[in-house]
């Protein structure tokens, strides 16, 4: 008899670990061989943009990742851990930024003011450079739990998923897309660098810190590339059905600021259809990685509550 996988009980185990951790490393303490720490009122605008919300999926990926092929070596769990609050890290930071009058110009994230609207926009620029340098911080300790080529890979993987072939450049085509219409070719390699390449980024860095076989490993590549997109879908799909209190931000923005989405070139139904068609081609990714149904279940869980989540 087999038995059902409990999502919610194998995440509330890891995320208590996650923010145990954020909130540990987000300190104003001063950093191995310096002797002085970080200003305090930075620090505030840090924590309060990482600590106490959101799904933390991106870390959940890197863990499920992580045990889908690990061993049980202390340094490999270690590893996975400051990669799973390095990817947070990461797309807090993001969150601070676009959410800034320059970008999206957002008051309202994970049901509380932005960044900018409780701290400054100078502080909140300032407390997104800090997240992303403290990211990259976690990635290299000195005390020997990550051994140096791990470091050194998962840094890699990480300032590739973000930066201008990544995150960033995503965001940028989002910008310069306001007002204009795409084809879908257009919006999928938008959205597959902008959210996509993060949440593909975090299960590969998770099965890195592991022993992946090279079958395996291009596997979860190919299952974070679908829920990774698939993510995005449904983010334009709940835009126009849930409301700002459901989703803990604005709703109803990429309709007022004229952004391409899904929903405006597909249409409602056709999104949904696609968001579902995307969670398929996740499970069949699973399916062909030669690991077993139960190394896998986490990472199939993940896959069904990105797709089928109501904020």
């Amino acid at each position: 008899m087999s038995v059902v996988f409990d999502l919610g009980a194998w995440s509330s185990a890891r995320l208590s670990q996650v923010e145990q951790a954020l909130d540990t490393w987000v300190t104003a303490d001063a950093p191995l061989g310096l002797d002085h720490g970080a200003p305090a009122q930075l620090v505030e605008a840090m924590r309060y943009a990482v600590l106490d919300g959101g799904k933390r999926l991106r870390p959940l990926l890197v863990l499920a990742a992580h045990e889908a092929v690990s061993t049980a070596g202390a340094n490999s769990a270690a590893a996975a851990m400051r990669a799973a609050c390095a990817v947070e890290l990461i797309h807090a930071y993001s969150l601070v930024h676009d959410d800034m009058p320059c970008m999206d110009n957002d008051v309202l994230r994970r049901g509380k003011p932005t960044v900018h609207v409780q701290f400054g926009e100078a502080s909140a620029l300032l407390a997104g450079d800090a997240l992303q340098a403290l990211a990259f911080e976690l990635l290299t300790p000195m005390d020997g739990s990550v051994a140096p080529a791990t470091q050194a890979h998962l840094c890699a993987l990480l300032a590739r998923s973000a930066g201008s072939a990544g995150m960033a450049g995503g965001q940028a085509i989002d910008l310069a897309s306001v007002g204009h219409q795409l084809t879908e070719r257009q919006l999928r390699e938008m959205h597959q660098l902008k959210t996509g390449a993060l949440l593909q980024g975090s299960v590969v860095m998770g099965a890195q810190c592991g022993e992946p076989t090279a079958q395996a490993l291009a596997a979860l590549q190919a299952y974070g590339g679908a829920i990774g997109l698939a993510f995005q879908v449904v983010d334009d799909i709940l835009d126009v059905t849930a409301d700002s209190t459901t989703l803990g931000k604005t709703a109803g923005k990429d309709a007022e600021n004229d952004k391409p989405t899904y929903v405006s070139l597909m249409g409602l139904q056709a999104s949904q259809a696609y968001a579902q068609e995307l969670l398929a081609h996740a499970v069949a990714a699973l399916d062909a990685s030669g690991l077993t149904p139960a190394q896998t279940q986490a990472l199939r869980a993940l896959a069904d509550m990105v797709v089928n989540r109501a904020s």
